[in-house]
């Protein structure tokens, strides 16, 4: 599938709960959110027949997350019914990591080993002060047991200027000796209330950052669907991603759908939801009346986030929580 700017779409990310263990003060409220009941949650069997649907439309790349997926009861019956679809080539996770452990050797038997993990700072304190939590020592571990079961790790931080931005070259560090992916984020406006005044530290200013440490940093050519601004330093096991996330640069190379854990379809992360397809789902439609469905969606996805921030019906003021967005 391509939309009208010739732009192949081919994955999509599911929330499958938006509840969450941690309180990120970027993510949400230190109250957290109203959760949706579990009635208003799309159920297993309805996202294994919209990834069929999906698959079948030339959908290959999915990605489940929260909340905190894990949160959910049975999360791991829908990865299996997931890993049973032939469609999809790639499946993967997006976790806080507090609740996976006991859960990798079932993943590695299913094939599924790209997981990124959420994580901020590598100091106890600084964790404690973004999460809210004390869960510092259990996330760490949990990526030194997927890195010694082989699994494809990437690490996300998203930077905050006076927060964590110390925090950048120690994150940068972990590639030189593991094979991890590390991508930096900017702080994006969705905390279930409304920033008024970011203090941007932007994609720049990170770059400026790593170039500084790094004499020899090195740029990776991008592939499709990336986001991240790839850069690598030599002699080191992984790589450095940027990621211009309230700068929105990397529009044009957009290749996915969101779909939110109550069926809200957003065909752009600063949409306001441009369909809910379990109300859809559940009126009775045929299969071939919901691939319709997202291919006219599909056809009308924005050229960017700044067009479809513009064509929001709701104020800025009422953007969601990352939680319940999906990332």
């Amino acid at each position: 599938m391509t939309d009208s700017f010739d732009r192949t779409i081919d994955y999509v990310r599911i929330a499958v709960t938006d509840r969450c263990n941690l309180r990120c003060f970027y993510c949400m409220p230190a109250e957290g959110i109203p959760y949706e009941p579990q009635a208003h949650l799309l159920s297993y069997e309805e996202i294994t027949r919209l990834l069929k649907i999906l698959g079948g439309i030339g959908f290959r790349k999915v990605r489940f997350t929260g909340g905190e997926p894990f949160l959910r009861k049975d999360f791991m019956q829908l990865l299996e019914n997931t890993a049973g679809l032939a469609d999809f080539e790639s499946i993967h996770i997006t976790s806080n990591g507090t609740l996976l452990q006991k859960h990798i050797p079932k993943l590695r038997a299913l094939g599924i080993t790209k997981i990124n993990l959420s994580i901020d700072s590598l100091n106890k304190e600084r964790f404690h002060k973004i999460t809210r939590r004390d869960d510092f020592e259990k996330v760490i571990q949990t990526f030194y047991m997927l890195i010694e079961n082989g699994f494809k790790v990437k690490l996300n931080a998203v930077i905050m200027k006076g927060i964590n931005t110390q925090d950048i070259i120690p994150l940068a560090e972990l590639t030189k000796d593991f094979p991890v992916d590390v991508r930096f984020i900017e702080e994006m406006p969705f905390n279930g209330g409304y920033k008024k005044n970011i203090e941007m530290y932007s994609a720049r200013d990170i770059h400026a950052d790593l170039k500084a440490h790094f004499s020899d940093l090195q740029k990776i050519p991008s592939k499709h669907g990336d986001t991240a601004s790839l850069l690598s330093v030599p002699g080191y096991q992984g790589n450095l991603g940027v990621i211009a996330a309230f700068s929105r640069t990397f529009c044009n190379t957009c290749n996915r759908l969101r779909i939110s854990s109550k069926g809200d379809i957003k065909s752009c992360l600063y949409d306001d939801g441009v369909f809910n397809i379990r109300d859809y789902m559940r009126s009775g439609v045929t299969d071939i009346e919901l691939a319709e469905q997202f291919k006219e969606i599909i056809r009308l996805k924005p050229k960017d986030g700044f067009e479809a921030e513009k064509m929001r019906k709701a104020p800025r003021k009422a953007m969601q929580s990352m939680s319940s967005i999906g990332g």
